[in-house]
């Protein structure tokens, strides 16, 4: 019986705690300025986009402060650290979105039925200002958006926001130019379907991840197959693989070699070739000689292989 762990990795997270500042800092000064203009005005599609922008900021500070944690180093009681607090704010800010949606959806839908006069240059010029806020913060985070969940919900949360003051300035422009009332709280009901195309992603795979399913881009078969092809190997069983955070994942297997443990050397290639192959930072092994021992939890590879 021979057992073996590696803290390997392949590429460490990059660090987005500077993109979190400058956002959030960016954000919060945009809130005070388009809530001031607002209440000026007494246009209540930009009161409500700048609640919007205020729900947007919190979105920043949980994915910022999942990133932080994530960081820890383990502990005795937290023994892998507080990795898995990424996957949790990733969620959390998939929940927050849907509300902020809701929101949005539910005050537009009362404005149809009596749609209040709206000052559409400033309308126009106070979004226009939101567009650029947006966009430069969505652009911080683009370089991380497809390898870790987190960072990939602050750059939609932003994205989406950028669409909802693109959808502004064109109301206030379609409104200046029109006189209809009612296009401002069409504009809205756009943009809330919009963000709910990108949301339902996000939800979708931080949810699985908090459930410890196979991270997305690791093959689960194709790993089975490689440990089974190893040599020496006879059979596989209680084969596990799930994401530690955002961007790290684990696995722990049990192979059965009945010639014996074949050393240090076979596990420690293992390791870097799971790494290397897979992206699986994390790896430990049982060794077994197969002489009665049994599958547990029956999952994929139990039994002859």
């Amino acid at each position: 019986m021979g057992a073996n762990h590696d803290h390997h990795h392949h590429a460490p997270p990059r660090d987005f705690g500077r993109a979190f500042a400058i956002g959030t800092v960016l954000n919060l000064a945009f809130v005070g300025v388009e809530g001031a203009a607002g209440i000026v005005t007494g246009s209540m599609a930009l009161l409500a986009d700048a609640g919007h922008n205020l729900s947007d900021v919190l979105g920043l500070l949980i994915a910022w402060g999942g990133a932080e944690l994530a960081k820890r180093p383990p502990s005795k009681r937290f023994t892998y650290g507080l990795r898995s607090s990424s996957i949790l704010a990733a969620l959390a800010n998939a929940i927050l979105l849907l509300v902020a949606v809701g929101a949005i959806a539910l005050e537009a839908s009362q404005r149809f039925a009596d749609p209040p006069p709206v000052p559409g240059a400033t309308v126009m010029l106070v979004a226009g200002i939101g567009i650029l806020v947006n966009t430069a913060t969505a652009l911080l985070f683009v370089s991380g958006r497809k390898g870790d969940v987190n960072v990939r919900g602050a750059f939609l949360h932003m994205a989406a926001d950028a669409a909802v003051s693109a959808g502004v300035v064109i109301g206030g422009a379609l409104i200046l130019f029109t006189g209809a009332l009612w296009i401002d709280p069409l504009a809205s009901l756009l943009i809330v379907a919009v963000i709910l195309w990108s949301t339902w992603g996000l939800l979708k795979e931080s949810l699985t991840m908090a459930l410890q399913a196979v991270p997305r881009n690791i093959d689960a078969d194709a790993v089975a197959d490689a440990l089974l092809a190893l040599p020496g190997v006879a059979r596989l069983h209680d084969l596990h693989i799930w994401p530690m955070s955002t961007t790290e994942a684990a696995l722990t297997a049990h192979l059965v070699m009945p010639e014996g443990h074949p050393g240090d050397a076979f596990l420690a290639d293992l390791q870097h070739r799971l790494a290397h192959d897979f992206g699986i930072d994390h790896t430990t092994v049982q060794i077994e000689l197969g002489n009665g021992a049994e599958c547990r939890m029956h999952g994929r590879g139990c039994g002859d292989a």
